[in-house]
């Protein structure tokens, strides 16, 4: 619509306000009917103070109280702010049929109810409204067209925007459905993620399997938004039969471009129902990349190694390449440590000094065995041994299992007089020493 058309209706508009405005200021029928007003507000602050700390005190529970009956007293002792404007409204209905069988028709009154709803709307946002996003939405769109429909404007603003046209392309829609699907689009989508949270929080209080868990959660947050986005699409008015055509771009692009994303996508949810490898588990990959997995998404993996960084591994390489999980089956590991004493040691003895002093250290274990120390070669400076022992964890980060052990070690072969041998070699010098 022309903007000029739009500006020479709404100064047409203002016109008709204004000696509406100067009729009912003339009128002794409008006067009585601002004197009702006056009246049926001030009745409703008089009820409204008797009444509201009654209601306060029944509706408030014990603080420590949590039962479904308690919730239910929290819940509805919010609405009170609106007691005010609606008790306003109503006695001013109620004075109204006197009214109009003395002056005839009550415009001012019309108004005035509409200012009445209007104020329990503002109340409703500012006092109600606690999520961040509702204020928002309220603040924005619910008091603007609460005012407008209290001036009494409202169904000709929506006139206006339905005939007003907005395209975009080869695709053309009225101003209308444009803030319809913003409104219902935002609403929507917080719906969705209201519903997607509530539902992860019930899932996460089930007993499953991690994978299983994370995989329920996934799909639930796919149907969710689904069916908020098909919604959206029938208020808009666009007709859903194009959606195939939508989804068999798809289709190609899938195809062609977007092969790898797929094929990752379908990687993430084999590993979430296989449960080979999970959040919590520490993995080490063919290609060198070792971590924690803290998160698993649709596309990819994410790794934290034990100097804090992040490692995002495609959901694919789970798949087509080995992968070691050293938290699989449980997170007990073998670890071993070499050393060496002197050739002068009775060797006969160390085995057992060894193994009931690493056996003492408290992050060792007796099972699966129990630690082993071996006799593994006779090496250039002194003869080799290796003790063998189980651990739950990894020897990485917080647990230094090995340095602990070679201390323990150490210590050990000091408290019985045994040797460790420096390195050495023999140099043999052939013919005469030079002058």
């Amino acid at each position: 619509m022309d903007p000029q058309v739009i500006l020479e209706q709404f100064l047409g508009y203002l016109d008709q306000g204004i000696a509406l405005a100067k009729s009912w200021l003339l009128s002794p029928a409008a006067w009585s009917q601002f004197g009702l007003l006056i009246a049926s507000y001030l009745l409703a602050r008089l009820v409204n103070r008797i009444v509201a700390p009654k209601l306060t005190n029944l509706l408030t529970p014990p603080a420590e109280s949590a039962n479904i009956f308690a919730k239910a007293r929290r819940f509805v002792l919010q609405f009170l702010p609106l007691i005010l404007p609606l008790l306003a409204y109503a006695f001013t209905a109620m004075g109204e049929a006197v009214v109009t069988a003395m002056f005839g028709a009550g415009p001012v009154i019309g108004f005035g109810k509409r200012v009445f709803l209007f104020l329990a709307i503002r109340a409703f946002v500012k006092d109600i409204l606690t999520d961040p996003f509702l204020h928002l939405l309220g603040k924005f769109v619910l008091i603007p067209v609460g005012a407008l429909y209290a001036l009494g404007i409202l169904d000709p603003v929506i006139i206006l925007l339905g005939e007003a046209r907005v395209s975009i392309g080869n695709i053309g829609f009225s101003a209308l459905a444009l803030v319809r699907g913003v409104i219902a689009g935002s609403l929507l989508f917080w719906l969705g993620h209201w519903s997607n949270s509530q539902s992860s929080a019930f899932l996460d209080r089930q007993e499953m399997r991690p994978a299983i868990r994370q995989l329920t959660v996934k799909t639930a947050e796919f149907v969710i938004f689904g069916i908020a986005f098909l919604l959206l699409m029938n208020i808009m008015g666009i007709d859903l039969g194009t959606l195939a055509v939508l989804g068999g771009a798809i289709g190609v692009g899938l195809g062609f471009g977007l092969q790898k994303i797929a094929s990752n996508f379908i990687s993430g949810v084999i590993l979430l129902i296989e449960g080979q490898a999970t959040v919590g588990d520490y993995v080490e990959l063919d290609g060198g990349e070792a971590g924690t997995i803290i998160k698993m998404t649709a596309r990819a993996t994410i790794l934290e190694t034990y100097d804090g960084r992040w490692i995002v591994v495609p959901n694919e390489d789970f798949i087509t390449t080995r992968v070691v999980n050293y938290s699989d089956s449980g997170s007990a590991n073998r670890l071993e440590v070499p050393f060496s004493v002197s050739y002068d040691t009775d060797i006969n003895r160390v085995p057992d000094l060894i193994e009931a002093a690493v056996a003492a250290h408290p992050n060792v274990l007796t099972a699966p065995e129990r630690p082993d120390c071996e006799l593994r070669g006779f090496g250039d400076s002194g003869i080799d041994f290796a003790v063998e022992f189980w651990v739950e964890g990894i020897d990485d980060g917080v647990n230094k299992y090995t340095s602990d052990v070679l201390f323990v070690v150490w210590n050990t072969l000091k408290e019985n007089g045994i040797e460790i041998p420096y390195p050495h070699r023999v140099v043999e010098i052939k013919g005469q020493m030079p002058a």
